[in-house]
């Protein structure tokens, strides 16, 4: 019988659809580098507004440095290191980010709204509990006892209210749920020792409770290790999955969760500052449609401090700039576009 030849395939076709494949994969993970010029207008502006250091990294490649391991106040920029606390603890086991504060709190239990709060609505900012910016204050009694009595304003899930007492009885529960440990050493050691980074500045009540909302102090090279966090995908401290719920957003709003605001109503999303968005009561705020910069890419991440301190991250770029300040009249949208070289003529 006969037998037809076998079919033979062009080596040379198969070595060019190689190459073309790796080239391909190559040039979707290359990214361009930001011109000298432009971040140096960046750094000028920031300069210019009262700003004292300065930090750009991209690529794991230092662009321009200023002042950048000189400590500062990071203000609310405290949060997210907590937050990954809370993150941690929870792929630990200790915790489900989704189950009822009143399961541990049980004082809760009896108020019908106190009583469907989550663990994440208290980080995500959007459990109804009053703000109580009071405990601020740093001869607090006992800042934890407090948040845990303060009154509930709104729905569970309904509205965003900013303010420290939401963090302080997050800290209350994970300080019930380690029992004989404290949070202040699982943040040493699950994030902080993690990071390279040590003991912070706590500024404990006469409780001997952390405020949780802010307080810390560091340079600019040193809160870029949470940048690096970001651009690692949650290493060396939790998981991808993890790390991916701090970008998700709330109904209550689509621009912050567990520690982080985001640009994903870019480019068609409302661009205002958002730090001045904070200063009016919570029932006055917009946050519908919110975006930091219409021009920045809509993956861009950002830890906000009051002051104009501010982390920014874009993973797409894989950039991290730190930026600290005096307070100051400060632009992020008109920052960003400097940056990025996408000034409006």
């Amino acid at each position: 019988m006969f037998s037809p030849k076998p079919r033979t395939v062009c080596r040379p076709r198969l070595e060019f659809a190689a190459l073309l494949l790796l080239s391909l994969a190559g040039s979707a993970s290359a990214v361009a580098s930001l011109d000298p010029t432009v971040v140096s207008a960046a750094a000028d502006y920031s300069a210019r507004h009262r700003g004292v250091s300065f930090l750009t990294i991209q690529n794991g490649r230092t662009l321009l440095e200023q002042n950048a391991k000189a400590p500062h106040k990071i203000y609310s920029g405290t949060k997210a290191f907590w937050d990954l606390a809370a993150l941690a603890a929870a792929e630990d086991g200790l915790l489900n980010l989704d189950e009822r504060v009143a399961s541990t709190i049980t004082s809760w239990r009896n108020d019908p709204r106190k009583a469907h709060v989550t663990i994440r609505q208290l980080l995500d900012f959007d459990s109804g509990l009053e703000p109580q910016f009071f405990l601020h204050e740093t001869q607090s009694g006992d800042r934890d006892a407090t948040a845990v009595r303060a009154r509930m304003v709104a729905e569970p899930g309904r509205a965003f209210i900013y303010g420290p007492a939401a963090l302080q009885v997050f800290h209350q529960v994970l300080k019930e749920k380690l029992r004989r440990d404290s949070p202040t050493h699982y943040l040493e050691r699950h994030v902080l020792h993690r990071l390279g980074l040590g003991p912070q500045r706590y500024l404990a009540d006469r409780a001997g409770n952390p405020l949780l909302a802010t307080g810390w102090i560091l340079s600019a090279r040193q809160w870029a290790k949470l940048g690096q966090v970001v651009l690692a995908n949650g290493a060396p401290v939790v998981s991808r999955n993890s790390l991916a719920q701090c970008w998700r957003g709330t109904a209550a709003n689509r621009t912050f969760s567990i520690g982080w605001w985001n640009n994903h109503a870019a480019p068609n999303g409302r661009e205002f500052d958002f730090e001045q968005m904070l200063i009016p009561k919570w029932q006055n705020q917009n946050w519908l449609d919110a975006c930091l910069c219409r021009d920045a890419p809509s993956d861009l991440i950002a830890c906000i401090g009051s002051e104009g301190q501010r982390l920014y991250v874009i993973p797409s770029l894989k950039l991290i700039v730190v930026r600290q300040a005096n307070g100051g009249s400060f632009s992020d949208a008109h920052f960003l576009r400097l940056l990025l070289g996408r000034e409006r003529r």
